[in-house]
């Protein structure tokens, strides 16, 4: 008796075909997550009948949704639901899971858990990264971006012809991370926000959607510090000229009284205007301790949160709604800000980068994808060499 020895470049004996392997690249990934889960809000049942379907399996199958680009709940079903899955074997109960739970459960429960996840992750990341513009202060840019919804859900009122809902979003830009997240229909106002994501101390850095003077007051009265874009038609009367550098892109810098007798504020602000390319920028601060160049390149840092925007759009697939209900959309929404922070946390880990890459991605999703593939074919096999030669010899013969 002769023994042949696979090529199998794995060497997994006594291991059926397609048995469900485990991934060391994905335990990694989540152990950020893992580290805190067991001091998140247990979610409590409804009835007597105890939940099986977990907010561990829930968050789980939801950063597996976009770590793997999945374009809808379905296709994310279908491999829960193939019993030689890495996603069968890892992201759902013993017990099974059935399309109307998972909706279900998306659909009616987790959020506040799923906030608490997002806020711990968050602060644990912010505490990791440390500040890259100390000197500059707590910088915080506040943004909001539409989500294209369909005409069925009408809590998502936008126009006539068609339904959006609005993510605002806070964003810590001494960090390059997500601090915090509310949800509206699309015509939802924006410059509200601002007070609910700015705390005492902080500066948050605006586009001039959000101009508004009885505001900038308040906020100045609160000591929540503001960078503003102003928009082209506003007016001011220069209070006094201040020095700045010549021959760069600042080209004016003053402090003024903003706006006129009706608009205007009660506080002084200072002014900068710049040149970005071919652009003229006019921006306000109300922090009297930054030159004329620091509040020009304050601002210009607020271009982070547009870049975190299209991440979502491009590479997490946050948009590929698995809800229709303002519930699920934020449970989603807040998933997809986990993964950005799981991988923010991953990078800086292994390769001591502070922004993920769409290559240290795409290199994530092919590790998990190779540790999670199936077993093809066993690799000790005993075969009686002279049955090989009857075989070979009976093939020979019968084409002839």
């Amino acid at each position: 008796m002769s023994r042949i020895l696979s090529t199998c470049p794995v060497s997994l004996t006594n291991l059926r075909v397609g048995a469900p392997i485990e991934s060391p690249t994905f335990s990694t990934f989540i152990s950020p997550l893992e580290a805190i889960l067991p001091e998140i809000t247990p979610l409590e049942s409804s009835c007597n009948r105890p939940i099986t379907f977990t907010f561990d399996y829930q968050v789980k199958s939801l950063i597996y949704y976009h770590t793997e680009e999945f374009t809808s709940a379905q296709a994310l079903l279908e491999d829960m639901q193939d019993e030689d899955s890495f996603a069968h074997h890892n992201l759902i109960p013993e017990e099974g899971l059935g399309e109307s739970t998972f909706y279900e459960a998306n659909a009616t429960r987790g959020v506040t858990q799923m906030l608490e996840v997002f806020s711990k992750l968050s602060s644990k990341a912010a505490k990791r990264l440390g500040l890259a513009h100390t000197e500059l202060g707590d910088l915080v840019a506040i943004d909001g971006s539409l989500i294209d919804a369909t005409l069925s859900m009408t809590w998502a009122d936008y126009r006539d012809t068609r339904n959006k809902a609005k993510v605002h979003l806070g964003f810590d830009l001494n960090r390059s991370i997500p601090r915090k997240l509310y949800l509206t229909e699309g015509k939802g106002a924006e410059r509200p926000f601002v007070s609910c994501i700015l705390e005492s101390g902080q500066t948050g850095v605006i586009d001039r959607g959000y101009q508004d003077h009885t505001r900038f007051d308040e906020w100045i009265e609160e000591d929540k510090h503001f960078v503003a874009r102003l928009k082209n038609n506003t007016r001011w009367e220069v209070l006094e000229k201040l020095p700045f550098k010549k021959g760069g892109k600042v080209f004016f810098f003053a402090k003024v009284q903003l706006g006129d007798k009706d608009h205007g504020m009660k506080h002084p602000v200072y002014l900068v205007g710049f040149r970005v390319r071919k652009s003229i920028l006019w921006v306000i601060t109300d922090r009297a301790d930054l030159t004329a160049e620091e509040i020009a390149f304050i601002y210009s840092l607020r271009w982070d949160i547009e870049k975190l925007f299209s991440w979502w759009k491009r590479h997490l697939k946050v948009y590929h709604l698995i809800s229709r209900d303002r519930h699920g959309m934020l449970l989603q929404l807040l998933a997809g800000l986990i993964t950005y922070l799981l991988l923010v946390l991953y990078c800086y880990q292994l390769y001591g980068e502070r922004q993920p890459s769409i290559r240290r991605l795409r290199e994530l999703r092919r590790r998990i994808r190779r540790e999670t593939g199936y077993v093809i074919y066993v690799v000790n096999i005993q075969i009686d060499i002279e049955v090989i030669a009857l075989l070979l010899l009976f093939s020979i013969h019968a084409r002839f």
